[in-house]
């Protein structure tokens, strides 16, 4: 069972959790919350988010990506831990189990099999392929340098707008702003695990963002997201402004600093690593203290 709970990096599941709480705290604010919607909305996100990183275990093993040669943590099936067949049973059972929460989501929140249902089941087919194709498949998009542009949509515009609809149902699409915020951090957790494993990435032929532009530009568009994600806040705040305690958020500037700095300065990829994890808890933080705000 230990070496199943590794292979689901039990440690990325705050960074996914941060995507739909920040739904959860915008539709609270407006007065439309329900604790069954949220439930439910986590359940099918831990489960997405596991089946991502179970295939990206299988995909990384069968293109190279996690070779002997990769400093970061050891992976299940490149270790021998977990055979490929295994692993590869394991993605089927966690795509149904994603579906099936998925579905019992949408009619909890929906009540029936209205035409947002097909919509939102649509919507979640998509999640699905994403998190498996990433990097397993003939042609994964991770290889390709496409890993962050799909963070910026799942994380950030598909989790934050579509978790605020299942509650209000209906768009407010003020809720872009805080989206491209979560979703823009949800891009630099993943830009410092691409700059962490820049050099088994262009051994493996893995075309990340960090590998194409480089390891100084790669650090150069780390800062941009993480203020531009700021900004972003900071204007929805503007244009929904109605006590200072709306700002609360800016809290998380220093621990985003020191991620930023740390990308900077670090060079070695066992430097690098513990700020993977610090860069997903500040984020999560960052939406704890943005939701607190709206709703104090």
């Amino acid at each position: 069972m230990k070496k199943w709970l590794e292979a689901f990096r039990l440690r990325t599941l705050p960074l996914a959790l941060a995507s739909i709480g920040m739904g959860a705290f915008l539709a609270a604010a407006s007065g439309h919350f329900d604790w069954a919607v949220f439930g439910l909305c986590a359940l099918t996100t831990i489960f997405l988010q596991v089946l991502s990183n179970l295939a990206n275990d299988y995909g990384d093993s069968i293109h190279g990506a996690d070779s002997a040669e990769r400093t970061g943590p050891q992976r299940a099936v490149q270790s021998g831990a977990i055979s490929q067949s295994a692993m590869l049973r394991a993605i089927i059972i966690c795509s149904i189990l994603s579906l099936a929460s998925g579905i019992g989501l949408i009619l909890q929140a929906f009540g029936g099999f209205g035409e947002v249902f097909w919509y939102f089941l649509g919507l979640g087919g998509l999640s699905i392929l994403a998190a498996i194709t990433y990097t397993a498949g003939k042609k994964p998009y991770g290889y390709a340098g496409l890993g962050d542009i799909s963070v910026m949509i799942f994380f950030g515009l598909v989790a934050v707008m579509g978790s605020a609809y299942l509650y209000e149902q209906s768009i407010n699409w003020l809720y872009i702003l805080p989206s491209v915020s979560v979703g823009l951090f949800s891009v630099a957790v993943l830009n410092v695990n691409n700059i962490r494993d820049i050099e088994s990435d262009k051994k493996a032929g893995k075309k990340s963002v960090p590998v194409r532009i480089g390891r100084k530009s790669a650090v150069i568009y780390h800062w941009t997201l993480l203020i531009i994600g700021l900004l972003c806040s900071v204007v929805f705040i503007v244009l929904n402004f109605e006590r200072p305690q709306q700002l609360l958020f800016l809290l998380v500037c220093p621990l985003f600093f020191i991620n930023a700095r740390a990308v900077k300065i670090y060079t070695r990829s066992e430097e690098l690593d513990p700020f993977l994890k610090q860069m997903a808890l500040s984020t999560l933080l960052f939406v704890v203290l943005f939701g607190v705000g709206q709703l104090i």
